[in-house]
């Protein structure tokens, strides 16, 4: 199950799992037809079982009727990717009160919803398995005019923390990836505008590139492989050695 399955990452990362085999839910608040094309690639060119749904990650009922149509045709889920997110770029002083607010429940509200509710369900059934919240390395580095989006992520990493630990007894694994500059979403089209922009970011990165999608998701896939029996509650930094400097 993956929320935000429309964006430019949580592609990525159906793609991956569809290519081992996995059968998809994916979910975001765009319409179906804007899904159709990419579920019949998935279905077709995988050959796996892949569903789509229109939700709201702030509204529970949409979140329960979300998980009762995916445990009835797919079957109890196993792999959960709370992915939804929202970025407003905006100083302190010109942030509003409604912008804040969607921020939190999006980013926050919007996955520890949809990671209680199906882990409970995962419980209930006795059914093992990952959860992997989508981070950033703006959890722990400060980021001008992003103060909404960067304490968001910031409360998500001690949600996944405090997860872990309590589901851990019932085998269920709970992380975080967290990535630095990657070629997507708002920054993706923000590089695209604007070559100067990539270069300077460029030569912010120990590394000297800017992250695919595919480099995401191939880390969300490893936290969720059968032979990861071990690695709970931690975070992965995928930034390119962002970290090192911030």
């Amino acid at each position: 199950m993956i929320s935000g399955g429309l964006g430019d990452i949580g592609k990525a990362i159906a793609e991956a799992f569809a290519r081992q085999g996995a059968a998809i839910a994916l979910c975001d608040i765009k319409d179906y037809s804007a899904a159709v094309e990419f579920v019949a690639l998935l279905t077709t060119q995988c050959n796996v079982k892949c569903r789509y749904n229109k939700v709201d990650v702030t509204n529970n009922d949409e979140i329960d009727a979300w998980l009762l149509e995916v445990s009835s045709n797919l079957g109890t889920p196993s792999i959960i990717i709370p992915n939804a997110a929202t970025v407003t770029v905006a100083g302190v002083h010109e942030l509003t009160t409604q912008q804040w607010a969607r921020e939190m429940e999006v980013n926050l509200n919007g996955a520890f919803f949809l990671a209680q509710k199906a882990t409970q369900l995962m419980v209930a059934k006795k059914q093992k398995g990952s959860v992997v919240f989508i981070g950033s390395w703006a959890g722990h580095a400060v980021h001008r005019n992003m103060s909404a989006y960067c304490v968001s992520k910031a409360g998500m990493r001690m949600l996944c923390k405090c997860m872990a630990l309590e589901l851990a007894p019932h085998h269920i694994l709970v992380n975080e990836v967290a990535p630095g500059y990657v070629m997507a979403g708002l920054s993706g089209r923000m590089f695209e505008k604007d070559p100067e922009l990539t270069e300077q970011s460029i030569e912010k990165v120990p590394i000297k590139k800017i992250m695919t999608t595919t480099a995401v998701a191939r880390e969300v896939l490893h936290l969720c492989d059968p032979g990861n029996e071990d690695i709970t509650g931690s975070t992965i930094l995928v930034d390119g050695g962002l970290s090192l400097l911030s």
